[in-house]
């Protein structure tokens, strides 16, 4: 998804260079805008899971040191997961300046 939402960032960032913005291409963006907001969301409501679960994990640890293990390989998704968050928050905001910018220009 990283390299599918940057590749499109790019070719937008190309089409706003060259000034040739149609009002079809606006609503496309919109659309993928769209697509790209429930991916967030998705990725938004599996990183809050893997956090509870981590944490209920992590509190078995007091009673069973083997819960602490997988609390802590679920630490390790967490993280992984929190950075792919951040990365896919950052390019929606930014197709959103972008949007703006293809407004500007039509």
């Amino acid at each position: 998804m990283k390299k599918y939402l940057y590749d499109y960032i790019k070719e937008i960032d190309n089409l706003i260079e060259s000034k040739k913005i149609k009002e079809n291409d606006i609503n496309d963006h919109l659309i993928k805008i769209g697509f790209f907001q429930h991916e967030r969301y998705i990725h938004l409501v599996v990183t809050l899971f893997y956090c509870l679960f981590m944490f209920i994990f992590l509190g078995l640890g007091i009673i069973f040191w083997g819960f602490t293990i997988i609390g802590l390989i679920l630490l390790i998704f967490v993280l992984f997961y929190i950075v792919h968050y951040f990365r896919l928050e950052n390019g929606v905001q930014y197709l959103y300046k972008q949007y703006d910018k293809m407004k500007e220009l039509l």
